[in-house]
């Protein structure tokens, strides 16, 4: 009774603990991308609205989502969204496959540490932030549905527009 009722509290404060748009600074890294180990920053896409997905290639969502990513990574570049996919595997080899399958567009960052997931204090693959011109996370979303494309995006698009 006790794990149920244990597993039933987490999950309530899961979900309901987290307002969709609680403001709070997003914690900085460097991380070198994938394939060219080229280090990047997030304080370098300061004045950008960035989407910052952690994946895994092991997860099946992370999978799906890669051709969405790529949707909107075209869409709305030019208009100051810079997509960073942060890949959690330990084994470079398991990315590099992935990425010559699917040939992302946008960004590709690896923590093979788990340190950067550590910091954004990551529960669920996939998980996005969104983050502001600012460097502030105004958008916490675990997980990948088809269902969720719309409200995604128009986040997205409203961040665009301040």
């Amino acid at each position: 009774m006790f794990s149920r009722l244990s597993a039933l509290s987490v999950t309530l404060l899961f979900v309901f603990a987290v307002p969709a748009f609680a403001v709070e600074p997003a914690p900085d890294f460097t991380l070198p991308t994938f394939p060219d180990d080229r280090e990047i920053s997030l304080k370098d896409f300061r004045g950008r609205v960035v989407y910052l997905d952690f994946w895994a290639t092991w997860c099946p969502p992370c999978r799906k989502s890669f051709p969405w990513m790529d949707e909107m990574h075209e869409r709305y570049k030019d208009e100051g969204l810079t997509i960073i996919a942060i890949s959690v595997d330990k084994k470079r080899e398991l990315i590099e496959q992935f990425i010559k399958k699917t040939e992302p567009a946008f960004i590709i960052a690896h923590d093979p540490s788990g340190k950067v997931a550590i910091a954004y204090e990551l529960r669920a693959m996939p998980t996005t932030y969104l983050i502001d011109r600012d460097g502030q996370v105004v958008m916490t979303h675990m997980g990948f549905r088809s269902s969720d494309k719309d409200k995604l995006e128009a986040t997205i698009q409203s961040l665009l527009e301040k």
